[in-house]
């Protein structure tokens, strides 16, 4: 994240960018619409700057570490899983996973992994117990 601190006027100045999803005084998100945008513009040549200028941003205000260090993450994103890898996906990743009812056969079964994994467990412990005895004779 940048050092730096977005003023109330910056903020009020950059929320009314469209294709900015939310700001706060030490961080900003982005549409998903901007990335595309963005990686296509970076694959034509733009300059990172430019088309964060051509989009309405002042760069200014940003900064450019922010600037950049955006266009790294996401190039990063894109080059790895491409599209997709530029989605934000923090909405679908947050909170403790939804509970749903199981049915008595994946209750069961999750149990059973459990009970396996236990006696796998003390399994080791009983070989690691073994082994020191070994060392210690």
């Amino acid at each position: 994240m940048s050092k730096k601190i977005f003023t109330e006027k910056e903020i009020k100045q950059l929320s009314t960018n469209k294709y900015v999803k939310s700001v706060s005084t030490k961080g900003i998100t982005y549409t998903d619409e901007f990335k595309h945008i963005f990686i296509t513009e970076k694959e034509k040549g733009n300059l990172t700057r430019n088309i964060f200028e051509q989009c309405g941003f002042d760069v200014e205000v940003l900064g450019m570490d922010r600037v950049y260090s955006a266009s790294k993450r996401w190039k990063k994103a894109y080059k790895m899983n491409g599209i997709i890898g530029l989605r934000d996906t923090r909405a679908e990743n947050s909170g403790r996973p939804i509970e749903r009812d199981r049915t008595m056969e994946e209750k069961n079964a999750c149990l059973e992994a459990q009970i396996n994994l236990l006696k796998a467990e003390n399994e080791l412990l009983k070989k690691i117990r073994l082994a020191e005895r070994g060392m210690r004779n």
